[in-house]
């Protein structure tokens, strides 16, 4: 067989590609805190919304239009906001992966990924689920005192990953990456920067195929069904979008190698800002055959779930096209607007990381902590994430400073 050989040019040329797709983004690391804040955002929500099962909600639920505002928000978070964290990541892998080589990858993965899942699990997640206790007991039916005897008789019960299965996922994904990585890693292709963008007829085939993988993977696994491998312990809340989840991190590793986020055009992501609008308008209300939901989850809310339904089919068409149309824009506009950073921009940087990992607690005690003040619902939302948001931030920065955090965190 015959050897490759590179010249002197060839590999001048490469390091200098190299270092120009390692230099700092600091608008990937802004988009970044900005997802981060929407996820406290979105967890402050369902301690008033009810949407979904949580560590601590707030009753009563009286208010219809707050009601189905704060559900409202959920569902479109839920339609693109963990795949916006996964095609991140998966930007950020191939780089590493050819810095590091694989053990160091893997080493350095099981260390910022294994590590908090582990102290999440066996430490955080029972402490959140405290809050369960802290609920009337007309609301979940337990008369148990709380005490330390009765804690930790049930801590076994509590463990668990609680919103750390992303973190769970994208290990997976990552040690997925990492065996794909060493198969190819000889083979110049691995390393090429390809020029390329993706045009318009390739992002609607891409957004196409999202939604077609969605809506059969519903059929069995509807929204809000959760998944639970081996033991309670790994238990998955939103694996109806795992076909979303794979395909944008695999997209982030393709996204790297051709270097397309420097490269897409803002028309390009204007063109992503009105398919969202566009799939919003007319695909969302659709799903639910114009019947909104009130204080009672309608049957038309669960045809969209899943289940082979039609509604499914356009919801599954409406969160691909959303998903996809919101991360062009959003990615154009931060690379325009957002691309530097002071001092405050570094510290949320540096420490968002730290603040999804520990961020349920804070939410479960500081809303059981204003449970006495007597807001609408949505008001309230807003109250308690002015201090949820800098609290969770400062209590991670305070963590950070902790012996060995850095290097975890």
């Amino acid at each position: 067989m015959a050897q490759m050989t590179v010249s002197a040019s060839e590999k001048s040329q490469v390091r200098a590609s190299t270092a120009k797709k390692t230099a700092r983004l600091f608008f990937i690391d802004n988009l970044r805190v900005a997802l981060v804040v929407l996820v406290l955002l979105h967890h402050v929500a369902m301690v008033y919304g009810a949407s979904a099962p949580f560590y601590y909600v707030e009753p009563p639920f009286t208010d219809p239009a707050a009601f189905k505002s704060l559900l409202i928000f959920a569902l479109v978070n839920q339609a693109w906001f963990m795949g916006a964290f996964f095609l991140l990541a998966g930007y950020f892998t191939p780089g590493s992966f050819d810095r590091k080589g694989p053990g160091a990858f893997l080493k350095n993965r099981l260390i910022r990924l294994g590590i908090p899942l582990i102290i999440y699990t066996f430490l955080l997640n029972p402490i959140a689920e405290l809050g369960v206790l802290l609920m009337p007991a007309a609301l979940t039916g337990i008369t148990t005192e709380l005490t330390w005897q009765s804690f930790w008789q049930a801590y076994p019960d509590r463990l668990g990953i609680g919103p750390l299965w992303f973190i769970a996922m994208l290990l997976l994904f990552t040690i997925g990456y990492a065996l794909w990585g060493m198969l190819v890693r000889n083979r110049a292709s691995s390393t090429r920067i390809v020029a390329s963008k993706p045009g318009y007829f390739a992002v609607a085939l891409f957004t196409v195929a999202l939604a077609a993988a969605s809506f059969l993977l519903r059929r069995a696994i509807p929204l809000g069904e959760s998944v639970t491998l081996y033991t309670d312990l790994l238990s998955f809340p939103t694996i109806a979008y795992l076909p979303q989840y794979l395909s944008f991190f695999i997209l982030g590793a393709v996204a790297s190698r051709r270097n397309w986020f420097q490269g897409l055009s803002g028309s390009m992501g204007f063109a992503g800002l009105l398919i969202a609008a566009a799939a919003s308008v007319l695909l969302f209300p659709l799903a639910f055959s114009g019947e909104m939901f009130s204080l009672e989850l309608t049957e038309a809310l669960g045809s969209a779930m899943g289940n082979g339904h039609w509604q499914s089919a356009a919801y599954a068409l409406w969160d691909a096209a959303f998903a996809v149309g919101l991360c062009l824009f959003l990615i154009t506009l931060f690379r325009r607007v957002f691309n530097r950073q002071r001092a405050f921009g570094r510290f949320l940087s540096q420490h968002g990381y730290t603040v999804y990992i520990i961020h349920i607690p804070i939410v479960v005690f500081l809303t059981y902590a204003l449970r006495e003040i007597e807001l609408n619902s949505i008001l309230k939302s807003a109250l308690a994430a002015v201090i949820v948001v800098p609290a969770c931030f400062i209590i991670a920065a305070i963590i950070r400073k902790l012996p060995l955090a850095s290097r975890v965190l």
